[in-house]
């Protein structure tokens, strides 16, 4: 499956993940951010429903200067002691949030609609993949409507989530690693998709399904050969 996975990411599609049981149970679509279209945008919007998100591989994170949200807050509290109180200490399926900060690319007007988030997205991803990451606040500005998150160091091998899922497979696929990742909801239940449902629409949509554990167990195999 693995093999499916990472050729659907070459050929710029949607694949789905589904992280575990024992963790948030549900099913990210996923999506090479440097593929990234306005139609995209539309129908993970439609179909998926959650937050759309940009997973950020660590070294991309420190070359763009981008910080855990976490990180700001704790320097901020001693000025706005109320972000010290909000401190996620109590997330319920990890230890440490992964989010960073939002932002727009300064060529959009409002940053919300399809192709504002979808140019923000894909405009990242390039200035990453050309190794400009230096030059991310002349073309960007925040706070924006792309939600970047970044995977911990190591990504899989420390941290199980969808954030580091995302930039295993993006380094497999030998693409950016620089990733959407967008949750699937449920209309019916108002909670996430089941995840037999996810494996219905990834079967009627012809996109690659895949689990979790089978990710990472293919992520070790793969540094192991390497």
């Amino acid at each position: 499956m693995i093999n499916e996975a990472l050729e659907a990411l070459n050929n710029g599609e949607i694949v789905l993940v589904f992280d575990s049981d024992n963790r948030e149970r549900e099913t990210d679509m996923i999506v090479a951010a440097e593929f990234m279209t306005p139609q995209y945008m539309t129908q993970i919007r439609n179909d998926a429903g959650g937050l759309f998100c940009v997973p950020l591989s660590s070294e991309n994170s420190d070359a763009l200067g981008v910080p855990f949200m976490t990180d700001i807050m704790e320097i901020a509290s001693s000025e706005y002691p109320v972000l010290g109180e909000l401190n996620p200490n109590d997330i319920p399926y990890d230890e440490k949030s992964a989010f960073s900060i939002t932002v727009n690319h300064r060529k959009t007007f409002t940053g919300i609609t399809d192709n504002d988030r979808a140019c923000t997205i894909k405009e990242l991803a390039l200035l990453c993949k050309n190794g400009k990451q230096n030059e991310f606040g002349k073309y960007f500005r925040a706070p924006g409507h792309v939600t970047l998150l970044r995977a911990a160091k190591g990504h899989v091998i420390n941290r199980k989530g969808h954030t580091e899922m995302s930039i295993a497979l993006m380094e497999m696929a030998g693409l950016t690693e620089v990733a959407v990742c967008c949750e699937m909801m449920d209309d019916k239940t108002g909670g996430s998709l089941p995840t037999e449902e996810a494996k219905k629409y990834a079967e009627e949509h012809g996109l690659v399904f895949m689990s979790g554990a089978d990710l990472i167990k293919a992520y070790n195999d793969f540094k192991k050969s390497g």
